[in-house]
């Protein structure tokens, strides 16, 4: 039972194919083929279970090899043939383990021919069309697998097997293409003791703001008044780094900067008083304990340290005589069009307060989105109500680009369980970077239909863990252990 507390985003599900229908009829496009195998950050029962439900959503009845880690489909013909020249297809999947969150799912699909038994001497124009074909489909197999786990088809001869890449990417949409969960409110059970944030003690050495590399074509958006809002994934280092990056830039400009973030607003007093600080020990100390927002049961991708490192950064920016604020904008209970108008409600009132100052916000995909979604009529993001309450101040809506990587996140597993861990990350053919390209800011022409008025090129992405870390139930290593048993295998 999902829990009410809760923001889920919806997602949109396909018709089923009909039983003889081949399920390549509108698949994605092909494109290149891979050269390695990927490897997913998930258990291998979970992410055996997923394929499962793939071919369930496809009406397909599904058989596993009990103690194999293999499953098999029924069989559908494609087309319709006359007898004694008809051929199905049915789909065979080959899991392994790699560790405990890493596995790897082979999907092939398996054609039998009812010709190749009833044809004792085949003509020669069926020979050369065969081998054509065998050609053809070679270029799809990584290499040879047995299927002897595959029951026979009676008056049935397997042909071929041959890796079926388009369903592959299927799975792949179903466990790297998921939006996180925004756990709003929940209960604090994380004590203070030591806290230890990745990265900390190396800034702590060298005081001075670290700005890192430049964000090409962020020039435009440098303007007094101006508001940016970032599509931030959560739990990712490279966020927060561009973030840093473009604060820097502002803030050489002498622009009066704000940077909000997805933090309730009751913590603000907290976070007004961390920045005012020297960013001693003790001081980070106080706003952990001040603030339950860092000790939540189930903490998703808000609460990283890379988040926490850009609030230190900010910090830094102030204390070298930049005017510089960090503002809490996110409810602590609401959810849905009500938490939505609530984050609203508080950037709306800063912005009104202070018209001249440049401001960056961070937030999830859907909140900083300025035109209302398709979904739901009644849902107003945060963004589309900030650009319609205040008129006179430029809204600039920025999604992510970025190459396949891994976050830290809370999701749904497939157990229908809120699991809070590292997960791998894949983008979408629209914002997938290609391989080379910088760090940089690409504006549109014209705003696109989810409102956003350009793209912010991050590269691959690197999960960023909660800054006080728990071990997961069951387990006794710590988050950052977690993190590295997870990371996938260089070969696989």
């Amino acid at each position: 039972m999902r829990w009410h507390w809760m923001l889920g985003l919806s997602l949109c599900v396909g018709g089923c194919a009909s039983l003889t229908r081949d399920l390549h009829a509108d698949g994605m496009e092909q494109g290149e083929l891979p050269t390695e195998e990927t490897v997913y950050l998930v258990p291998l029962d979970e992410a055996m279970l997923t394929m499962r439900h793939v071919f369930e959503e496809q009406r397909y009845d599904v058989f596993e090899r009990e103690g194999h880690h293999e499953l098999y489909t029924s069989a559908h013909e494609p087309g319709v043939n006359r007898p004694g020249n008809r051929t199905f297809e049915r789909f065979f999947v080959k899991g392994a383990e790699l560790g405990p969150r890493q596995s790897i799912i082979r999907v092939f699909r398996l054609r039998y021919r009812e010709q190749d038994t009833n044809i004792e001497q085949k003509p020669k124009w069926l020979n050369e069309r065969v081998q054509e074909e065998e050609k053809y489909l070679a270029r799809k197999t990584f290499e040879r697998f047995s299927f002897d786990g595959v029951p026979d088809m009676e008056g049935f001869t397997m042909v071929r097997g041959v890796r079926d890449l388009k369903l592959e990417q299927q799975l792949l949409s179903k466990l790297e293409m998921v939006p996180s969960l925004e756990l709003v409110g929940g209960k604090t059970s994380a004590p203070v003791r030591s806290v230890t944030v990745e990265g900390w003690a190396d800034d702590a050495a060298q005081p001075e703001v670290r700005c890192g590399e430049a964000v090409q074509g962020v020039e435009p958006l440098l303007v007094a008044g101006q508001s940016v809002l970032v599509a931030d994934p959560l739990g990712t280092r490279e966020l927060p780094e561009a973030a840093t990056r473009m604060l820097c830039d502002a803030a050489e400009k002498k622009l009066s900067v704000a940077l909000a973030l997805s933090l309730p607003s009751e913590d603000q007093s907290a976070l007004d008083e961390y920045v005012a600080s020297p960013g001693s020990g003790p001081d980070l100390e106080r706003l952990l304990v001040t603030s339950s927002f860092w000790r939540r049961v189930y903490q998703d991708g808000r609460s990283s340290g890379a988040l926490l490192r850009l609030i230190e950064q900010a910090r830094r920016l102030r204390a070298h005589g930049n005017a510089v604020t960090v503002l809490a904008f996110d409810s602590n209970g609401a959810s849905g069009n009500a938490r939505e108008e609530e984050m609203a409600k508080n950037l709306i009132a800063y912005r009104q307060a202070n018209p001249d100052v440049w401001l960056l916000a961070l937030a999830g995909d859907v909140h900083v989105r300025t035109k209302p979604v398709s979904w739901n009529k009644d849902f107003e993001p945060l963004g589309s109500r900030l650009t319609r309450a205040v008129p006179s101040s430029p809204v600039k809506a920025l999604e992510v680009g970025f190459t396949r990587g891994s976050q830290f996140s809370c999701r749904f597993n497939v157990w229908e369980q809120v699991e809070c861990n590292v997960y791998a990350l894949s983008p979408s053919v629209e914002v997938r970077q290609e391989p080379g390209t910088p760090r940089k800011v690409a504006l549109f022409t014209t705003p696109s239909d989810k409102g956003f008025h350009g793209r912010l090129y991050v590269g691959a992405l690197n999960a960023s863990p909660p800054v006080i870390q728990r071990a997961a139930p069951g387990s006794h290593r710590p988050v950052a252990q977690q993190q590295e048993d997870a990371k996938p295998a260089e070969n696989p």
